[in-house]
């Protein structure tokens, strides 16, 4: 289960009282205690749930996590960021990395890692190096995570020489690290083919059949951009030989792909949409047989700016990709029931590029990272609703970086150890299960408005919720594009449906706001250390787990239903968990 904390002295909002968001910011500045100031003058906002009203199963497609540097598996974060996230869910978490058969000596760097899987002797013939491979993937056993086996990039014997593009094997960061000859493609489909035949057969036997039958094969990263330096019809051949490759081995293995970059952009739309008709219409290049698909994937982005020092998120772009994403699959009927994976869904597209780079960034530390997360959430749950799809994933490309400073402004879940924010909207997303049912909001942004132009108006108070046998959540969240300070808003939940011989219900209220499971601002207001004492990286440490906002009460049932009173903070998030 996921470490829970509740940091009572300091955080306890008082009935009726509330913290103006500027006041803390005015008060971290100067190292110094929030005051409580008065009630929110905003008008109230009413949630209602109807627990007897399904409206379709929850799906954990929240447990897959995604990074460029394989390498920083192995190191001593990364190992504890693995446990952690096993932990945090009561279902497999799945783990997507690039780089995982791209040739060099094993060190990671920004947006670049590698194997050194496959070389070749003085005679052209392959030889294979599972060593850096194997520790990768043994740290996913032993954390108790699933490989999505992401097959790229092309070793560097086996990268073509392209009379167009003269470059080096690897182009360091901060150049453009898609333009080296890892991304190109192979001199030899037959020996491409091959590696992906003996790689699997390796994974089989290192961990088992039935472990590996498990997992999903993905082939390549975005080949519809620089990723990929070669025509899409190329691609189709890459990913026949690689499936044939990994089937070959492992007859019941799940292949699928392209990886494609966000369908919204009418480029990649057709790059998607050219792939899967290459599969439903084509023969195999590798085998002259039907191409096998056992999934579909392709990424979501949003596009976040900064105008006069404030960021405004655009959650517009993330849900139009899946909208568009979605609708084109439905359109196939061989495809329309496969499971969907995005394989990347994220607020912007560069997990690397620290609030020094790009000081939007700098979004990534707070609470805005996570309430856009939860908006998003629910969005896409309602436009796979809409098109009759079957999505399974929504991974989040972020993990962590070594030996950086602390809240940098990476695209991560945790720094130097300390759980970022973002991480805990993971571990309320977990504490959800069962079915989802109805909820209405007298402050929700509807879903047309979120994909014409998001939440430029009025905050986005809305809520998720989900029904079990014996338990409910409710997921709420204050969620606006334009970050800044606004007051909190009163907010009624009223949970209706719960079993007529019942009688009390077990609230147990986690919160995530700028004084509830968040490091970042308790960071702040040590003054901003890069060399935290002892006594501050524990403190850090309370502070970045997921905490109650108070003590577990019970709620009497009154005609089958309960009300919560509380004040949504802008960018807040609640997780109402109750227990009969």
């Amino acid at each position: 289960m996921a470490r829970i904390a509740c940091w009572s002295t300091r955080m306890l909002i008082a009935s009726g009282i509330v913290l103006k968001i500027f006041a803390l910011h005015a008060a971290l500045a100067q190292g110094t205690v929030p005051e409580r100031v008065p009630p929110s003058t905003q008008p109230p906002v009413s949630i209602q749930v109807d627990l007897g009203k399904t409206v379709g199963r929850y799906k954990p497609i929240y447990s897959w996590f995604g990074y460029d540097e394989a390498n920083y598996t192995t190191m001593r974060h990364g190992t504890e960021l693995l446990k952690e996230l096993s932990e945090l869910s009561p279902v497999p978490v799945y783990i997507r990395a690039h780089h995982l058969l791209t040739s060099g000596d094993g060190k990671a760097e920004l947006k670049f890692s590698s194997t050194n899987v496959y070389s070749e002797d003085k005679n052209g013939q392959p030889v294979y190096d599972f060593t850096i491979l194997d520790g990768i993937f043994d740290a996913y056993k032993a954390a108790g995570v699933r490989p999505m086996v992401e097959l790229g990039f092309m070793p560097k014997d086996l990268a073509a020489d392209l009379p167009t593009r003269h470059e080096p094997y690897q182009v360091h960061y901060p150049h453009s690290t898609v333009s080296g000859k890892s991304n190109n493609p192979p001199k030899d489909y037959a020996k491409w083919g091959e590696l992906a035949r003996v790689v699997t057969v390796h994974l089989v036997q290192r961990y088992g059949k039935e472990q590996v039958l498990q997992w999903y094969f993905e082939v390549w990263n975005e080949p519809d951009i620089d990723y990929w330096h070669a025509t899409p019809e190329e691609y189709w051949k890459l990913y026949d030989y690689a499936v044939a490759g990994v089937r070959a081995a492992l007859p019941g293995a799940k292949v699928g792909g392209p990886a494609s970059t966000s369908p919204g952009n009418p480029k990649a739309n057709t790059f998607l949409s050219n792939f899967l008709e290459h599969v439903n219409s084509d023969k195999s290049a590798a085998n002259g047989k039907q191409i096998p698909i056992d999934f579909i994937s392709f990424h979501a982005k949003g596009s976040p700016t900064i105008s006069d020092g404030r960021v405004t998120m655009g959650i517009h772009s993330e849900l139009n990709d899946a909208d568009k994403g979605f609708g084109l699959i439905a359109k196939f009927p061989r495809f329309k029931n496969l499971p969907i994976i995005l394989s990347e869904a994220d607020p912007e597209g560069c997990a690397a590029c620290s609030s020094k780079v790009n000081p939007a960034n700098n979004y990534r530390n707070g609470t805005l990272y996570p309430a856009y997360t939860a908006a998003a959430f629910k969005g896409l749950f309602e436009l796979q609703d809409r098109h009759a799809v079957n999505l399974i994933s929504m991974l989040s490309w972020s993990f962590e970086f070594e030996d950086k400073d602390y809240f940098e402004g990476f695209r991560s879940l945790a720094t130097n150890g300390i759980d970022k924010p973002v991480l805990n909207v993971f571990r309320m997303f977990a504490l959800m299960s069962g079915n989802r049912v109805s909820t209405s909001s007298t402050g929700q942004v509807p879903l047309d408005t979120l994909l014409s132009t998001g939440v430029r108006q009025g905050p986005d108070i809305d809520a998720l919720a989900t029904r079990n046998a014996h338990e409910a959540a409710v997921l709420v969240w204050n969620y606006h594009d334009v970050d800044g300070p606004a007051e909190a808003v009163p907010t009624t939940v009223t949970i209706a449906g719960i079993p007529a011989d019942i009688h009390r219900v077990l609230l147990e209220h986690y919160r995530l706001d700028d004084v509830h499971s968040n490091a970042y601002t308790v960071w702040l207001g040590m003054g901003s250390p890069q060399h935290p004492t002892t006594k501050q990286y524990a403190d850090l440490l309370a502070a970045s787990h997921l905490q109650l906002i108070t003590s577990p009460m019970w709620l009497n049932v009154t005609n089958g239903q309960v009300r919560i009173v509380t004040d949504m903070p802008r960018q807040g998030i609640s997780l109402m968990h109750l227990k009969w």
